[in-house]
């Protein structure tokens, strides 16, 4: 598909041996970084940074000739700004009006972009404002059933959008000068509660990258503390599919929107708890898997899972935190409440376990070898002096 967009060859799609213009590489990464919840997320809005910035600082690295240590300053500063943008606007997960994640990696990808092709303060301007022109996303995500339009107003949309919004400024395009400021600015269109001060507080002293939650499970960031309850709930030998009366979730209330009977086998409370339990445990490979929603098995496990909206682990922090509780036949009550989320910057994964969630991805596509050398490529970056370097690792 992504070779019949065309374009001169700029950057590649990753996983293939396509190289194509830096607008469509970035649009086609950021749609496969988001496309199985294998993403990172940040606690601020709660937002995906990663599948807008790396996607398109990579693009435009190749495209200008970046090294590994500039393209490791362009994703730090546009996490920075993703954040600082979502938490101005005072858009939440449970907005009505945009999905935060949507809204905001227009700017995540503008400001990579704009730092990678080195543009002046005017042209930054002038970037921000064709990226508030762009900037979109609609709640009705939540319905799409494969992932895929997710996957665009998630990441490919943004990504896209805000390359594109750098190097049409880095040819020569004039735009408004002041898009945050004025009777019609950002805040107008796009915030829910506007706080523009929140813009530039700890500006220089606080870096949003540090807050970033990689995620152990590759499902739904609302799904990792149940996740996490269920795994801990596992090491009871008595918790087995054949011997459990009763199963019952709480989680924060606004969560329920994106989990509850979800239509994506990665999005689905029911279902993943369920399958978890039938399996003891969870792959990338079972999580995805779409027809095991049918599996007699499963659906015999999902049938006896009560999910309980709580707005007191709403308002709990750490956020994000679930209660599971299991009934036994055998007349036994198991409960356990995850606090802090593994993977969270507060309960972080150490880089033994971030390398193989790595390799478990990239190895059926790339192949073990290349796998491996890639990941020893990431670990040196800043020491590599062109990220055309990489292109032949990031190809199958």
């Amino acid at each position: 598909m992504w070779d019949s967009f065309g374009g001169k060859p700029q950057a590649t799609v990753i996983g293939t041996g396509i190289v194509t213009s830096a607008v469509n590489a970035a649009l086609a990464n950021a749609m496969a970084a988001h496309a199985d919840e294998t993403d990172d997320t940040n606690p601020i809005g709660p937002v995906h940074l990663g599948c807008g910035a790396v996607p398109a600082a990579l693009a435009i690295a190749e495209l200008a000739g970046r090294s590994g240590r500039d393209l490791l300053r362009a994703v730090t500063v546009a996490y920075d700004i993703g954040a600082r943008v979502v938490s101005a606007l005072g858009v939440g997960e449970g907005s009505r009006r945009h999905s935060p994640s949507c809204l905001t990696n227009t700017f995540v990808a503008a400001a990579a972009a704009a730092a990678l092709l080195r543009l002046s303060p005017r042209q930054v301007r002038h970037t921000f404002s064709y990226a508030a022109q762009q900037a979109s996303g609609i709640g009705f995500w939540t319905r799409d059933r494969e992932h895929v339009e997710k996957a665009f107003d998630f990441g490919g949309m943004g990504a896209r959008n805000g390359v594109m919004a750098a190097t049409m400024v880095a040819m020569g395009f004039s735009a408004v000068e002041d898009p945050f400021s004025g009777d019609e600015n950002i805040y107008t269109a796009l915030a829910d509660k506007p706080a523009p001060e929140k813009l530039v507080a700890e500006l220089g002293s606080s870096y949003a990258v540090f807050g970033t939650t990689i995620k152990k499970w590759s499902v739904g960031a609302p799904l990792q503390s149940v996740l996490d309850s269920v795994a801990v709930l596992l090491n009871d030998p008595g918790v087995r599919a054949d011997n459990i009366r009763r199963i019952k979730v709480d989680m924060p209330t606004n969560s329920l929107r994106i989990v509850d009977n979800s239509t994506i086998p990665d999005l689905c409370l029911q279902h993943l708890v369920a399958l978890m339990i039938v399996d003891r445990g969870a792959t990338f490979a079972s999580v995805h898997d779409v027809a095991r929603m049918t599996d007699a098995k499963v659906l015999a496990v999902r049938k006896l899972i009560e999910l309980v909206p709580s707005q007191e682990l709403q308002m709990a922090v750490p956020m994000r935190q679930a209660i599971v509780q299991i009934e036994t036949v055998d007349g036994r009550s198991l409960s356990h409440r995850t606090y802090v989320v593994r993977g969270t910057a507060g309960n972080p994964m150490d880089a033994k376990e971030v390398e193989a969630k790595a390799f478990d991805l990239m190895a059926p596509v790339l192949g073990a070898g290349r796998a491996d050398e890639l990941i020893v490529a990431v670990d040196d970056l800043d020491r590599i002096d062109t990220m055309l370097r990489l292109r032949r690792l990031l190809q199958a």
